[in-house]
């Protein structure tokens, strides 16, 4: 397949899953009568952002997969005939818990899964206390409409991950995210914030020659703790091409459905005359798996 059209939707999330849920199907039936064939959601798009606190109720919203809410996803992949790729809190076990990227094969299937590898924890997000690191490795899920490199959010920031994505075959980087900023924070903070966030996944896509997808959710969320200050996300969910160009952005305060247009063909195109993975000095990189060099 030489080109896609790929849809990103950006939505807010309520405390009411079913309502939460419902107005997410709502949304891949409008991005797909705009002719997508790939849907991407964001991460954890069922309910709030859960982890700006640590609290052993919220494992309560954690599922199977193969799940409720994986049954559902699926059977309306099926229906409309598109990839679908959505973000779970999956319960591995009692005691196991991921932060879980699942893609849906055209027929409803799960086409594969990836478990987010970088855990933060840091001030309103507190993922390590809620999620074990991944442990199926960075390897594209094959699909109808090519090998997807899926990622999840803070994995973003981590260019080997995206790296390895595309030493593993991958055609598309998909980054499901839930980032924003403290609302207190300056307005020249917030900017610099959300441009770094922009500019190194924009990195990633010129680096590997991919075009890029990176799904944010907007809106703001109150902290189950009265003392915190919350969190504004930022939205600005964006599709990028393989020199890092912006082929759609969304705002950072609405709701919205984009929808990009991907050439798979100008990824052959742009790593001919930049050929990053052709000079690569795999012979000098021995030091990338220490942790510091001292």
């Amino acid at each position: 397949m030489s080109t896609l059209t790929a849809a990103l939707i950006q939505q807010t999330c309520s405390t009411d899953y079913s309502a939460t849920l419902s107005k997410t199907c709502d949304k891949i039936r409008h991005a797909v009568a705009r002719g997508a064939r790939l849907v991407a959601l964001q991460e954890l798009h069922t309910g709030p952002y859960f982890c700006q606190t640590e609290d052993t109720a919220q494992f309560d919203r954690a599922e199977s997969i193969p799940g409720p809410t994986t049954d559902r996803l699926g059977a309306l992949a099926n229906e409309l005939g598109i990839v679908l790729v959505a973000s779970l809190f999956e319960r591995r076990a009692a005691g196991l818990y991921h932060n879980t990227a699942v893609v849906f094969e055209t027929d409803g299937s799960i086409a594969g899964m990836y478990r987010k590898m970088h855990i933060p924890d840091d001030p309103g997000f507190y993922e390590k206390f809620y999620f074990t690191p991944g442990d199926l490795g960075f390897r594209p899920i094959k699909t109808s409409i090519g090998c997807l490199g899926v990622l999840v959010c803070w994995d973003q920031w981590y260019p080997e991950a995206a790296r390895l994505m595309a030493l593993a075959g991958a055609d598309l980087l998909i980054y499901p995210t839930a980032i924003g900023w403290d609302p207190h924070d300056t307005p020249e903070e917030q900017e610099r914030q959300r441009a770094a966030w922009e500019t190194v996944q924009r990195g990633h896509a010129v680096a590997n020659g991919l075009p890029l997808l990176a799904i944010n959710r907007v809106g703001f969320e109150a902290s189950p703790d009265p003392a915190a200050r919350g969190i504004r996300f930022w939205g600005h969910s964006f599709a990028a091409g393989p020199q890092g160009e912006l082929l759609a952005q969304a705002s950072g305060d609405h709701e919205e459905i984009i929808i990009a247009e991907l050439d798979f063909a100008r990824s052959e195109q742009v790593r001919r005359i930049w050929p990053f993975l052709r000079d690569r000095r795999i012979d000098a990189y021995q030091d990338l798996v220490r942790r510091f060099r001292d």
